[in-house]
């Protein structure tokens, strides 16, 4: 049996961070794991800005609450599910996915938590475990699974190398430069194309 593994921010849906620095104008959330790849450097980075600027949960719900997919996500979603068992591995946050989710007719989702004080405020994150991504797909392999795995950020990077197929979806220059091993396709049908090749069945779109 194979399995899709997909990343959701910048595949699926935007970048929550990016949303939130343009609404409230702070320039320093918009960056993400494409720019930074150490993912707990990012998240301290952030966790103190929310701090400075008196930011609570409430208020980046609410710009979540404003978010839908990528045009083209809910169709793509709904091809490879027809086509494939899909695991979504990201390094969001359950307390952020619900209404996105909702949107995407519920696929499986493996991601982390926030720790939120009695006011709101983001005091931690609690990662799954580390190296999240690589690890479920590690473990569907010892569940005897085929891993075809797509994602566009450093921290898909591992997740990529571990599956049979990886493959750079909507990845910035920099992160396809470093990592030339991986097919990298810029839109929704190229995406079922490489899907299908990666693919040990005779699939067709």
């Amino acid at each position: 049996m194979e399995l899709a593994c997909l990343d959701l921010e910048g595949v699926l849906v935007p970048e929550i961070w990016i949303a939130f620095a343009e609404k409230t104008g702070i320039e320093e959330l918009r960056a993400t794991t494409r720019d930074i790849p150490d993912y707990d450097v990012l998240m301290r980075q952030r966790l103190a800005l929310l701090d400075q600027h008196n930011l609570t949960i409430d208020d980046i719900q609410a710009v979540i609450s404003t978010l839908s997919p990528l045009p083209g996500a809910v169709d793509f979603i709904n091809w490879l599910r027809e086509r494939f068992q899909v695991i979504i591995l990201s390094d969001t946050f359950y307390e952020f996915s619900q209404p996105l989710m909702r949107e995407l007719g519920w696929p499986t989702l493996f991601c982390h938590r926030l720790i939120t004080d009695e006011k709101g405020r983001v005091v931690d994150y609690k990662l799954r475990q580390k190296d999240p991504k690589r690890a479920s797909v590690q473990a569907l392999h010892s569940l005897n699974y085929r891993v075809i795995a797509a994602g566009d950020s450093y921290n898909d990077t591992t997740m990529l190398a571990e599956a049979e197929v990886g493959i750079l979806f909507h990845a910035p220059d920099n992160v396809i430069a470093e990592f030339p091993q991986f097919r990298a396709v810029h839109n929704f049908p190229d995406l079922k194309q490489a899907f299908i090749d990666a693919s040990d069945r005779p699939l067709t779109l």
